[in-house]
């Protein structure tokens, strides 16, 4: 009777909160991929700052209609302006640019190394512990991401212990195609070191100002230096806007509302309340969903090795 309502009850609460938990990473392992389709029509930094300025003023609006606090302290606006600079300028800017030139899945990937950067952080900055279990999840996950990033020969050397090869192997299209900044692996690496730090910060930010508002001023502000470097030096991109079809528009809005709105308004808010470590750990499953509606909508794979590094 009661008992078993009330089991049921718990249960599909339960799950519930396990659905809110992974929400904000599927909605970004997707919205990698729409942003993927809307790329070739505009332009990296046009896409990035469509991500963050109006997603943060429709999360500045939800709070200010929700009676949230508005940040009124000189400490509370320069935790959100070092907050957007790190967490919105920086990986959005970074993420758009790797995005041009890596497949969304792997893209997703390099950038869920984050973690790994989170988990250190976390441990020396907030003393949060991580467990024997916790230790060697995190190794597998360094172990999944060098399976789905190095070429195939630096895995055989390594494989090998040879060291000296790997390396060649590692750096050699580097110097022959216009040195690291054309590298999408190099700006996706440091998208997800943003996205660490922004993540370690949010706990500090939470001091100051609340943690729903903190997301949005920080994306509204952040994404305003890549709209004005977009709209100064990509007239044409501008020019194009009418001319996209309604599946770019559609990816447009999901990216900004869905992909970024919505997925950071809840990520940022258990952040705040949660485990760093635990919360970012569950990063992970946004490049298994990147890597799936890649290939379901955009025909992208990954080879073996790589599938198996996104499985692992």
């Amino acid at each position: 009777g009661d008992d078993d309502d009330a089991d049921a009850a718990t249960g599909f609460a339960a799950l519930l909160g396990g659905a809110a938990l992974v929400s904000p990473f599927f909605l970004w392992g997707t919205s990698m991929v729409a942003m993927k389709t809307v790329l070739p029509a505009t332009s990296p930094l046009f896409v990035a700052s469509v991500r963050l300025v109006p997603a943060g003023a429709v999360l500045i609006a939800w709070a200010a209609l929700n009676k949230r606090p508005w940040p009124n302290t000189a400490n509370a606006w320069a935790a959100i302006a070092l907050f957007g600079l790190v967490d919105g300028t920086m990986f959005q800017g970074f993420l758009s640019e790797g995005l041009q030139r890596t497949s969304a899945g792997l893209g997703s990937v390099i950038i869920d190394s984050q973690p790994l950067t989170v988990a250190v952080l976390a441990s020396v900055i907030y003393g949060e512990t991580i467990g024997a279990g916790g230790v060697f999840g995190l190794f597998l996950g360094v172990v999944g991401l060098l399976m789905l990033e190095l070429p195939r020969e630096a895995l055989e050397g390594l494989f090998h212990g040879d060291a000296a090869t790997a390396i060649a192997a590692i750096t050699s299209g580097v110097d022959a195609e216009g040195g690291l900044w054309e590298s999408g692996e190099w700006w996706m690496l440091l998208a997800a070191q943003s996205m660490a730090v922004g993540t370690v910060m949010v706990r500090w930010v939470c001091k100051y100002v609340d943690p729903v508002m903190a997301t949005g001023w920080h994306m509204a502000l952040g994404g305003v230096p890549l709209l004005a470097y977009s709209v100064i030096n990509e007239p044409e991109v501008y020019s194009r806007l009418g001319e996209l079809t309604g599946n770019e528009v559609g990816g447009l809005v999901y990216t900004s509302m869905l992909g970024s709105a919505l997925a950071y308004g809840a990520f940022f808010y258990f952040a705040s309340r949660g485990s760093l470590t635990k919360l970012s750990s569950l990063t992970f499953l946004t490049p298994m969903f990147a890597a799936l509606f890649g290939y379901i909508l955009l025909g992208e794979t990954l080879d073996e090795v790589q599938l198996a590094g996104a499985l692992v």
